[in-house]
């Protein structure tokens, strides 16, 4: 697996260690550290990736309160010819991918997977149960940039709907184990991912994985 490099984890650490202090501290001078620390580490970003200082500070600013990892939901959709449901996204790197994203505020995690689901793909579905909980920094996934992730995968049976793309997706297919298309787009799924959910698929008894 590829592993994030140790100067994104440093940056990621020193941001997140300025962010929550900045929430919590009542010290003047304090806060005079936790601002000078944001600055380290949006000075030390900008250095590896040549963005602008001032734009990744601001970035940084407008993260507030305790830091905590952002949250990214995935819906694997299985129909009646044990086939995994996919789409293809039309931003970024057009590859394929489990529909899903950013899970919303005023959301539980289960209604954010099955709406992206029908958005992104026009199908309907019912979770079965979490399958898999992954740090997305641990799995192998290409680095994301600054923020923390969980990767939340929610294995579920088709319900109705028919294939239909969005703005956010291209095409909608079915694919069997051995069929998964060689062009994920692997900043959002797995190959190995993918494999563990066709074993819970098989085997609904199976744990949730986790980390």
């Amino acid at each position: 697996m590829q592993d994030e490099p140790e100067w994104l984890r440093q940056v990621r650490g020193l941001q997140a260690i300025a962010q929550t202090g900045l929430a919590f501290t009542r010290d003047p001078y304090d806060r005079e550290r936790y601002e000078a620390l944001r600055a380290l580490a949006a000075r030390m970003l900008a250095d590896r990736v040549g963005g602008n200082e001032l734009a990744l500070g601001a970035l940084f600013e407008v993260e507030q309160g305790y830091a905590t990892p952002k949250v990214d939901v995935r819906g694997a959709v299985f129909d009646e010819h044990h086939r995994l449901l996919m789409v293809r996204e039309t931003a970024d790197d057009s590859r394929w991918t489990l529909p899903g994203g950013w899970a919303d505020v005023n959301q539980t995690a289960s209604e954010c997977v099955l709406r992206e689901i029908r958005e992104e793909s026009g199908y309907e579905a019912r979770i079965v149960k979490l399958a898999l909980l992954h740090d997305r920094a641990r799995q192998g996934h290409q680095p994301a940039g600054l923020w923390s992730i969980y990767k939340l995968f929610f294995l579920c049976t088709l319900t109705g709907g028919v294939a239909r793309g969005s703005l956010e997706t291209s095409e909608v297919r079915f694919f069997g184990e051995h069929e998964i298309p060689a062009d994920l787009s692997t900043g959002r799924t797995l190959p190995h991912q993918i494999a563990r959910l066709f074993a819970h698929h098989r085997e609904p008894a199976l744990a949730t994985e986790f980390d």
